[in-house]
C-alpha cells in the first residue's frame, strides 16, 4: 500500500511543480507602460525613458525578462540594437500581486531617421506565448551637420589662407628683385 501511495504522490507533486512554474511565468496578467511615446533628438545624443511593468494578478509573478527592441520605421535603414543600448535585457525580480517595477533605459541615437522602440516582457521558460509589449515610442533622430567636425575647420580655412599669403609674399619678393 505504501508503495502504491508513494507512486501516486510523486507524479502529483511533479505536476504541481510544473503547473506552479507555468503559472508563475505567465505574462497574461502583466502590462508594460512607458513614460513617453515620442522622443526627438540628434544623432550621437543620449536619451532616457522609463518603462513600468505591472503585475495585475493576485499571485507573485516570477521568472520574467524585460527586453528592449529597436527598429527602423523607414525601409533601407540598418539598425544594430546593440549600438543603441548595451543593456537591452533585464531579468526581473519577482513581482508581487498588484506590484510593479520601473526600469530606466539609456539609449544613444546612432542612426538618423525615424525609429520605433518598445519593451517586451517574456517568461524565462521560453514558453511559446506572445510577449507582453508596451506602447511603441517613436524616436525621431535628426542628422547633425556641423561646420567644425572634429576640429578640422581651422585646417580647411587656414591652409588655403597660408598658401595664398605665401604666394603673395613670393610675388612681392620677386618684384623687389626686378
Amino acid at each position: 500500500m505504501r508503495r502504491h501511495l508513494a507512486g501516486a504522490v510523486v507524479p502529483l507533486l511533479a505536476a504541481l511543480v510544473v503547473t506552479t512554474a507555468g503559472r508563475a511565468a505567465d505574462t497574461s496578467g502583466v502590462s508594460v507602460k512607458v513614460d513617453r511615446t515620442d522622443v526627438s533628438t540628434q544623432l550621437g545624443r543620449t536619451f532616457v525613458f522609463r518603462s513600468t511593468i505591472v503585475n495585475h494578478g493576485a499571485r507573485t509573478a516570477t521568472g520574467l525578462i524585460a527586453h528592449l527592441n529597436v527598429l527602423s520605421l523607414r525601409e533601407g535603414t540598418y539598425v544594430d540594437p546593440e549600438d543603441w543600448s548595451s543593456r537591452r535585457t533585464r531579468y526581473l525580480r519577482p513581482l508581487p500581486g498588484g506590484g510593479s517595477t520601473t526600469i530606466t533605459w539609456r539609449m544613444e541615437a546612432v542612426n538618423a531617421g525615424s525609429f520605433g522602440v518598445y519593451v517586451a516582457v517574456l517568461p524565462r521558460t521560453g514558453a511559446p506565448r506572445p510577449p507582453t509589449t508596451g506602447p511603441a515610442i517613436r524616436v525621431g533622430v535628426a542628422s547633425r551637420t556641423t561646420l567644425n567636425s572634429g576640429g578640422i575647420l581651422p585646417l580647411v580655412l587656414g591652409i588655403p589662407a597660408a598658401l595664398g599669403l605665401a604666394t603673395l609674399a613670393l610675388r612681392l619678393h620677386r618684384r623687389r628683385l626686378e
